[in-house]
């Protein structure tokens, strides 16, 4: 079956000869939009236990948890090498010196090849970045912008701008680490058009990857009240076959503005038990098995 973008493992290829897995690390990091640094509360649509399996739970060390993630897979996989994926929270809220620590530690598990780094555009300056890009092993940032219109970010409670973003990535390239964003399809006040030009905007950007997931309403979040009080009434909540449309038409914006761009994933799937809305009852795998089908059929 033909490709119609540039994957994630395309990216990863070009920095390893094989096969790599990432391993998500808690490193008990908070978010500067909870603790009262940029606001309080957290974002409208977060409850952190929903992508992050260790949240809320006991953690070891940051060796000891890459070392079970390892022992999970190896089993199946034992020739597999690994990335450490910091995701939880903002993951370079802290003081630079022991943030680097966690970095190296990280690094210092045998088979663990690079850092993952998963924060917000307005936590990052260029010194950590440099010395990020100093590590010696490669390190991908991501950074949570959600949105390219302010009246979004502002809706959901984000407490950081578009114009950060583009910032953040332009310091982040500039230090010469690769990095991605990451987009909701959905939010509060945005029509099919407005997410549309949020690809537009980004495929102007020097990025490496894209992620992307639909809008989800998770219990424990300010937007799941609101859901269940009969208030939700301006976010899309998207079927299916909705949202296959939609990821054609990024498909087809990221292949003519700037297919050197990876397209990591499409959607994400929360917790039956925090999920709300909507409920597919279809895995991330077979959805974007749907979504190539559906590109395929249209390239016949």
């Amino acid at each position: 079956m033909n490709k119609f973008y540039r994957d994630y493992a395309d990216f990863l290829g070009d920095y390893f000869p094989g096969k790599m897995q990432k391993l998500t690390v808690d490193a008990g990091f908070t978010c500067p939009n909870r603790d009262g640094t940029v606001g309080r509360g957290g974002c409208s649509y977060c409850n952190n236990a929903s992508f992050s399996p260790l949240a809320g739970g006991s953690r070891g060390s940051v060796e000891a948890q890459l070392e079970a993630g390892k022992r999970f897979f190896s089993r199946k996989y034992p020739e597999m090498r690994y990335l450490a994926y910091f995701q939880s929270y903002t993951s370079t809220h802290g003081d630079r010196n022991a943030l680097l620590d966690l970095y190296h530690e990280a690094l210092g598990v045998d088979k663990v090849d690079g850092l993952i780094i998963g924060t917000r555009p307005d936590c990052v300056d260029k010194q950590l970045l440099d010395d990020l890009a100093a590590i010696g092993k490669p390190v991908f940032m991501e950074y949570g912008a959600e949105s390219s219109y302010n009246s979004t970010l502002e809706a959901v409670n984000r407490c950081h701008t578009w114009e950060q973003t583009v910032e953040a990535v332009e310091i982040t390239v500039a230090c010469g680490l690769p990095v991605g964003l990451h987009f909701i399809m959905g939010l509060p006040g945005e029509s099919r058009e407005m997410m549309l030009e949020t690809v537009r905007s980004a495929a102007t950007l020097p990025l490496a990857t894209l992620k992307f997931h639909q809008l989800q309403i998770i219990r424990g979040t300010r937007m799941a009240k609101d859901f269940l009080e009969g208030k939700l009434n301006s976010v899309t909540l998207f079927s299916p076959e909705e949202y296959i449309s939609l990821c054609k038409d990024i498909v087809a914006l990221i292949s003519e503005l700037n297919s050197s761009i990876a397209i990591e994933r499409f959607t994400s799937s929360a917790p039956p038990e925090l999920l709300l809305a909507p409920r597919w009852g279809i895995k991330n795998y077979e959805f974007t098995h749907r979504l190539q089908r559906e590109l395929h059929s249209m390239s016949d």
